[in-house]
């Protein structure tokens, strides 16, 4: 899920801690998330992770997340967990927001992955993430619906030109803007597969890593949880994993080794569970997801509505998101021309993960 700005951190509301028992306990900001405002809570040698929900998202969303991490659980996978209130609620609303409290893990995260052997361990993680799901049947109490319509998104991308013919940055933004929408019409189909259960954004802050980044301890930031594609979910992964410049550059190219490892890893997971209409459409997956964030962020930079911006760098918002599209449009680009190459790396992976003599390592 692409970030809005994070509200700015403030003092927790008066008695907001005694809520679960922890009046006596420390607060201080955690992280850099662009979505929650998140705390990490102590007392003692005890540990927490406070949030307060962005209101994008439902209340209910936690009766998504305590299903799916139960069952976790339940299979043996780290996740993290709700702490219920004193009142054995899941999440707390008062005038400023909801609250919810989990557990916390003590891990790290990265902006992106500093080579193969961190990109083969977020592969298997998430293979081990998918196949403790595959028995889970859940109604989603909170949805996006259209979250990846990539069609969707093109189309308002094309509204938004007819909209902002006015607009300071249009000059600049409609050459890329029409180039990503005459791209949009040759993407492959990725639509007709099965729908599995998703973590919906893994891209790689969304990965708790050991403090020797060769593990995946969980998968962090549950609240897009959902039913959808493996060609949507993994190319929404290796597009954030296989792009080591990161989205603020104009001209990225597809790291062919961190894709390769990241394949590799995921496939000694998922090979026994994945058809092969799904391993075939992991690059294009890839290849669409690029696009759908381009056209994305080539609309905020003339709806100037959604995406936040680093002021520091970038005299607007309209200015980074441009940058922004034409990055991702730059690594769609890269990885179109690099299909056949990245479509044989994920055809050997599975193959030979398939293999008898194949040892998955679940770590």
């Amino acid at each position: 899920m692409a970030a809005r700005e994070q509200p700015a951190t403030e003092a927790l509301p008066e008695g907001l801690l005694s809520v679960w028992g922890l009046a006596d306990a420390t607060c201080e900001p955690l992280g850099q998330g662009l979505i929650n405002q998140t705390f990490l809570v102590a007392r003692g040698p005890d540990r927490f992770v406070l949030q307060r929900l962005h209101p994008v998202f439902s209340p209910e969303v936690n009766l998504d997340i305590e299903t799916v991490t139960r069952h976790l659980a339940d299979k043996g996978l780290v996740t993290p967990r709700l702490v219920p209130t004193a009142d054995g609620a899941l999440w707390h609303t008062d005038a400023d927001g909801t609250w919810r409290l989990q557990t916390f893990i003590d891990g790290i995260t990265l902006a992106r992955w500093p080579g193969p052997k961190t990109a083969a361990a977020a592969g298997r993680g998430v293979g081990a993430f998918h196949g403790a799901l595959l028995d889970l049947n859940h109604t989603f109490h909170f949805q996006r619906p259209g979250a990846h319509d990539t069609r969707k998104h093109l189309a308002h991308l094309e509204a938004t030109l007819t909209a902002h013919p006015g607009h300071p940055s249009f000059e600049d933004t409609a050459p890329i803007a029409q180039a990503i929408l005459e791209r949009g019409h040759q993407l492959p189909t990725i639509d007709d597969l099965p729908q599995r259960i998703i973590h919906g954004d893994l891209k790689c802050s969304n990965l708790l890593l050991s403090h020797a980044h060769d593990r995946v301890l969980a998968l962090i930031d549950l609240d897009t949880l959902a039913h959808g594609t493996l060609a949507v979910e993994m190319g929404d992964a290796l597009r954030s994993w296989c792009n080591p410049d990161g989205e603020d550059v104009t001209g990225p190219t597809v790291n062919v080794a961190i894709f390769t490892a990241a394949v590799e890893g995921y496939a000694q997971l998922a090979a026994g569970f994945t058809t092969p209409e799904e391993r075939a459409a992991l690059v294009a997956g890839m290849e669409t997801l690029c696009l759908e964030l381009s056209a994305r962020f080539c609309a905020d930079a003339l709806d100037d509505s959604y995406f936040g911006w680093d002021a520091d760098r970038f005299p607007s918002r309209s200015a980074h998101n441009l940058v922004r599209a034409r990055g991702q449009f730059a690594l769609a680009t890269s990885v179109r021309k690099r299909r056949a190459t990245l479509e044989k790396v994920v055809q050997r992976a599975f193959a030979a993960a398939k293999q008898p003599s194949a040892s998955p390592d679940p770590s």
